[in-house]
């Protein structure tokens, strides 16, 4: 709160600023908050409070992310809180790590979903030893196989190679019909804008179905089926 004017009342000394307030802290993102969404910095939604003093929160209400804030922060710190926050909850929402039980039953989830429950593998597993590709598929045995690497990558990510190997069970190639199996998925572009920027970064194989310019699929050697 600024200090009031003492314009035309030369009797009255000027009230002295406040004191400095202490840094704000960051609360838990997930305090109070049960509902799991998936990051995208272009949904962010700032909310000032000046009953907020020395406090930062945030969490997911459907598809955007809310950063709760003291009324009185600066835009500098505000940019500084809100990529923090986001480290926070996306580091929050990638713990969870599925063991090959827990992935066969995530798959037949996804599959009830998105694909009308007609891809059913017989076998889903982690391996450690696909280096040039995030996942894979057998269709004639009906088998798909996860990059280790992936592990600890949110939620949604994970999701999407896994809907993408499904989908590769009832469509070997990826052409029309198989893009067309992936389009009720909703957060397909988030997580291969993830993947992107992991390729990007460190140089790791490329994300699973990548296109061209002119719209025609890459050879996908993330998401190919042996």
């Amino acid at each position: 709160m600024a200090a009031p004017s003492t314009r035309g009342r030369p009797d009255r000394r000027p009230t002295p600023p406040e004191a400095p307030q202490p840094a704000p802290r960051a609360e838990n993102p997930a305090d109070g908050h049960g509902e799991k969404s998936h990051p995208d910095r272009s949904r962010v939604e700032v909310r000032r409070s000046a009953r907020r003093s020395r406090t930062v929160s945030a969490y997911r209400e459907g598809d955007r992310t809310i950063v709760l804030i003291p009324a009185r922060m600066s835009h500098a710190e505000e940019q500084r809180w809100v990529a923090q926050m986001l480290e926070k909850l996306a580091a929050q929402e990638s713990r969870r790590v599925l063991g090959d039980d827990a992935l066969a039953a995530r798959a037949r989830e996804l599959s009830a979903a998105y694909l009308g429950d007609r891809a059913r593998p017989a076998q889903v597993r982690w391996v450690t030893n696909q280096n040039s590709r995030w996942g894979s598929c057998t269709p004639s045995e009906r088998t798909i196989r996860l990059s280790h690497r992936l592990q600890g990558m949110p939620e949604y990510v994970v999701d999407y190679v896994l809907l993408h190997e499904l989908a590769h069970l009832l469509v070997p190639d990826h052409g029309p019909s198989f893009w067309a199996l992936l389009e009720a998925y909703p957060r397909t572009e988030r997580a291969r804008g993830y993947l992107e920027g992991v390729v990007s970064a460190a140089r790791l194989p490329h994300i699973p179905g990548a296109r061209h310019a002119d719209g025609a699929p890459e050879p996908d050697p993330a998401g190919s089926c042996g």
